[in-house]
């Protein structure tokens, strides 16, 4: 296990500045998919970034749930993965780490494609874009994914490549407290690290719920913050999935992952 490097550091400290840069970009007027920042395969890339990812990444499709995804992803056989963190150019590169909430959903949509096929998706908190791949694979009629970091982006992108698939839309900004966009379905996974973060995740929902009777799948693996925040009471279990044994050492002692459909009873909260 890397316990003094990149994976125990997000895992604990560093998830509170993500949390701070999702709480501090507020989100600007609704979002439709023509606006959306639309990165053509390879074009939009930029050649020195694509070649440090494509260096300081290993391309796996194993020890997680989803071995029909393949992920440019950080491992302990990467250069960087015990490194100083302060020598990684780009920002803390939570996009690289395959987290279990993402997991679960990938695995739960890539065995029921009818719960996305032919339906708009948004993957908020994109990440390696794993979750919006399965959409995309399941027969999602569109996808649009979701993250802060734009060099999240540009991983979604050449894990598209990996997988055969033309880039999804991709939008690189703070969403979260943005008009309700008319989406069937939201999908997040791995979110609810933060109380003041979840608590903006949680009135978001109920608005997009509420306006366009989205539904809404979270996947997380039983964090703490998670099962103590209010949102808990307005869930439904759909699935438990038991995390195969590299992410479970991956992530210090959890063992299963949760996929949780979210059904808040009466609507928007005062």
């Amino acid at each position: 296990m890397a316990g003094s490097g990149w994976k125990w550091l997000l895992l604990l400290g560093r998830q509170n500045t993500l949390a701070k840069v999702w709480r501090s970009r507020r989100g600007g007027p609704s979002l439709c998919w023509k606006r959306c920042c639309h990165w053509s395969r390879g074009k939009s890339l930029d050649p020195e970034v694509r070649a440090f990812l494509e260096e300081n990444t290993e391309v796996t499709n194993s020890g997680h749930l989803t071995p029909e995804i393949r992920l440019r992803l950080l491992t302990p056989r990467c250069r960087f993965w015990r490194e100083k963190p302060d020598l990684w150019p780009y920002g803390d590169p939570f996009w690289a780490i395959y987290w279990p909430g993402g997991q679960a959903l990938s695995r739960y949509i890539l065995d029921n494609p009818r719960v996305v096929k032919g339906r708009s998706v948004l993957d908020l908190g994109s990440g390696c874009g794993a979750t919006a791949i399965a959409a995309v694979m399941s027969g999602a009629s569109q996808v649009l994914a979701n993250d802060i970091d734009p060099i999240a982006g540009m991983a979604m992108i050449l894990n598209c490549e990996l997988n055969h698939l033309n880039p999804f839309p991709i939008i690189i900004k703070n969403i979260i407290n943005s008009e309700a966009g008319n989406w069937d379905l939201i999908v997040l996974g791995d979110m609810f690290y933060d109380e003041q973060l979840a608590d903006g995740l949680h009135h978001w929902l109920q608005k997009c719920i509420k306006i366009h009777q989205t539904e809404v799948l979270i996947g997380d693996p039983g964090r703490h913050q998670f099962l103590s925040h209010s949102i808990h009471s307005q869930l439904h279990k759909v699935i438990e999935y038991s995390l195969p044994e590299y992410t479970r050492q991956e992530n210090y002692g959890l063992t299963s992952s949760i996929v949780w459909s979210y059904q808040p009873s009466n609507g928007l909260e005062s």
